[in-house]
């Protein structure tokens, strides 16, 4: 039998992904309970949490939007962060952060300077996920096809020549499409371009690619199920993703058997040319033609009832108490072979 753990679930911080990382949090903390562990449930820019606090976040339902950069501007996760009793004495830390410092490396580094066992990627991969110029750079050079970008600043003339219309517009180091705009006509862009830099000093401007949307599961070294997601919006944006009814989630996709593994192969490349570990999520969009293009690789991807993940797993037998028990043993045998113990 598995050892049972001193877990502590790092959620909340900082980010405009805060509300979609504490639903995701809870949930995890309940479900690593359920397997025996230890848990204790921390808000990276609050502390811990009561278990009242825990009780109406797990019954609570997403807002449609992300919280106000307002709102965000009044927190923050701390320096001090990996010396806290509560992070630094646990077993692992399961990093159930999404954007901002969560995912961008920042909180990862300050856990490797406290010598502390966390789950996915480490700094410096988290780093290039989350940068999605690099990380498409990084893809091309795997053979992973993906769509053609530019980096503001960019004129109307430059982007129609080199993208045409419509283009996407968001936020270089961003997630859950905060941020994102489909610009389809030049008067757009520059509004779109002045939206994303709310949140991000880089901004990207990306050929849209028409077509499905696919999303593929890392979990180890290993490809999960193949899933297409059906939004009720022209694209898979905040709302569709965490309000209930607003997307159709298909587990496994209704592809053929050479799709499937073509898009298996390409997310288990992307995963591999960035360096991640433990899992992550990939996502493609799959062109009227049959080409499948990677959009972005989400390490820290959401864990929250309506999440793709849990779903990429169930659809191959994992549930959801057993894929949160693998990715923390993954996080102690990586960290095993990191310090060669």
């Amino acid at each position: 039998m598995s050892a049972k753990l001193r877990i502590t679930v790092l959620m909340g911080g900082a980010s405009s992904e805060r509300d979609v990382s504490l639903a995701s949090g809870v949930r995890i903390a309940q479900a690593l309970r359920e397997r025996g562990h230890t848990v204790i449930s921390f808000d990276a820019a609050g502390g811990v949490l009561s278990a009242e606090t825990e009780r109406a976040m797990f019954t609570g339902a997403l807002k449609t939007a992300p919280p106000s950069l307002d709102e965000l501007s009044r927190l923050r996760v701390p320096a001090t962060l990996g010396e806290r009793p509560e992070v630094r004495d646990a077993d692992v830390v399961f990093l159930g952060l999404h954007g901002g410092q969560g995912e961008d490396g920042t909180v990862q580094a300050l856990l490797d300077l406290a010598g502390v066992t966390y789950t996915g990627s480490g700094h410096l991969a988290s780093a290039l996920a989350m940068d999605k110029d690099l990380s498409k750079k990084l893809f091309r050079a795997a053979r992973v096809r993906t769509a053609d970008w530019l980096m503001s600043p960019a004129m109307e003339d430059e982007i129609e020549a080199a993208l045409g219309l419509p283009v996407i517009v968001k936020p270089s180091k961003q997630g859950s499409t905060v941020g994102l705009s489909i610009v389809k006509t030049r008067a757009q862009i520059a509004p779109a371009i002045a939206l994303a830099r709310k949140y991000d000093d880089e901004v990207m401007i990306e050929r849209f690619i028409p077509g499905r949307e696919l999303t593929v599961g890392i979990l180890g070294d290993e490809p999960l199920a193949v899933g297409e997601i059906i939004p009720k919006h022209e694209i898979y944006d905040y709302e569709c993703k965490y309000t209930a009814g607003m997307a159709v989630e298909v587990f496994p996709a209704k592809l053929d058997k050479e799709q499937t593994a073509t898009v298996q192969q390409q997310g288990l490349a992307a995963f591999r040319s960035l360096k991640l570990g433990g899992y992550a999520r990939i996502d493609f969009r799959m062109s009227p033609e049959g080409h499948f293009y990677c959009l972005e690789a989400n390490t820290l991807p959401g864990m929250t009832e309506l999440s793709l993940i849990p779903q990429s797993a169930a659809a191959c037998g994992i549930s959801f108490a057993e894929l949160c028990e693998r990715i923390v043993r993954l996080a102690i045998v990586e960290r095993q072979a990191r310090v060669g113990g």
